[in-house]
Order: C-alpha cells, then sequence, then structure tokens
C-alpha cells in the first residue's frame, strides 16, 4: 500500500489525468443510460375496453364483460384476469406470467378479440386494447356523484371542466372518463301523415 501511495505521488499528473478521463466516461454514460426512478415490478398486462353507450352496469357484464372473459380465458401465458363493468363501459385486464413477451401477448389478446366481435351486442363499440402503461402510470381515481344534476350534466362537467384542469397539470399526460353519458341529437319521423290523404295529378 505503501509502495502504491508513493507511486502515485510520484506521477500525479498521470493520476489526476486518469481521473479526469474516467470521469468524463463516467457523465457521458450517464447521460445515455437507460433508468427509472420507479423500476417495473408489476407482470405484463394488458387491458381491454369496450365502450357500449345506453347499458346499465348490469347490462354491460352479462351481454359484453363476460362473453370477452370466456373469449380470453384461453391464452397462453394468461395468468389472472380481472373485470370491471360501469355504466356504458367494460374494461377487462388480462394478467400474463412474469417474463412474457408484452408485444405477443397483446397480439394474442387482439386476436382473440377479432372473434369475439360477432357475438357483441349491435349498439356496442370495438373492443380496443389500451396503450402499454406502467404499473405507476395512474395515481389517482375520482368519482362524481350529484343528488341535483343528471348524468348528462355530470358529464359535461367532467369532459369541459374537470378533464381540462387536470390535464393543464404538469406531468399529467392522460385523464380518462368513465361510465359517462353523452348528449345526442335525434330525429324521430312521424307516420301519422303518411300515406298522404289526396293523390297526385296525372298529366293527360
Amino acid at each position: 500500500m505503501r509502495a502504491l501511495i508513493e507511486a502515485c505521488l510520484v506521477q500525479r499528473w498521470t493520476v489526476i489525468g486518469l481521473a479526469i478521463v474516467v470521469a468524463g466516461l463516467g457523465v457521458l454514460l450517464a447521460r445515455g443510460a437507460s433508468y427509472d426512478a420507479f423500476p417495473e415490478f408489476a407482470p405484463p398486462r394488458v387491458e381491454v375496453q369496450t365502450e357500449a353507450p345506453g347499458l346499465s352496469s348490469e347490462e354491460v357484464e352479462a351481454l359484453i364483460t363476460t362473453p370477452l372473459e370466456s373469449a380470453l380465458g384461453g391464452t397462453p401465458g394468461l395468468t389472472h384476469l380481472r373485470s370491471k363493468s360501469v355504466l356504458g363501459l367494460s374494461s377487462i385486464v388480462v394478467l400474463f406470467a412474469a417474463g412474457s413477451d408484452l408485444v405477443s401477448a397483446r397480439a394474442l389478446v387482439q386476436e382473440r378479440l377479432g372473434r369475439a366481435t360477432a357475438s357483441l351486442p349491435a349498439l356496442a363499440r370495438a373492443p380496443f386494447v389500451l396503450s402499454p402503461l406502467s404499473s405507476t402510470s395512474r395515481l389517482l381515481k375520482i368519482g362524481m356523484a350529484s343528488r341535483t344534476h343528471s348524468q348528462l350534466a355530470l358529464t359535461d362537467l367532467a369532459r369541459w371542466v374537470v378533464r381540462p384542469r387536470l390535464l393543464a397539470i404538469a406531468g399529467v399526460a392522460n385523464v380518462a372518463i368513465w361510465g359517462e353519458r353523452d348528449r345526442q341529437l335525434q330525429v324521430r319521423v312521424s307516420q301519422s301523415g303518411w300515406p298522404p290523404t289526396t293523390s297526385p295529378a296525372s298529366a293527360s
């Protein structure tokens, strides 16, 4: 140890130069390093959502969630299947074994959804697979209820007031709204005056 210290003191400029080179390499490697403040600890997951405007929670469960669960039940690598049915929306989370390839898992789920779509009600929209999310991506869930406002009024409040304000917060990437009731413009044709009582005049 004493000989090493003496050599470093004698060759001090060489030691200083090597230290600068090592520090520079460390800075360059740190800038290009792929690291995460919160390493992924959850197993690979694929989330499927299906919108069904106008259906109650019970109808969504019986007509959409249950058939999709049956179709996804035999997916290779599947370990757990979780679902939630709310007003007008079905959400199914498919969990795969640790170490499974997420791209392959999403392809398998998408393939089975394509075959199961034909059995869904006509008013249900096509199931879609959400973008991959980390286990820490969703930080907060907010429920809205009112004794004086209708579901339409709460939907407008959530969409045009609450959602824009949350998106204005730094770091918020997306705000999803579940169970909304959209306003619709409907044209209803009355048949009380059809057919006409007078016949069109014929040319002679």
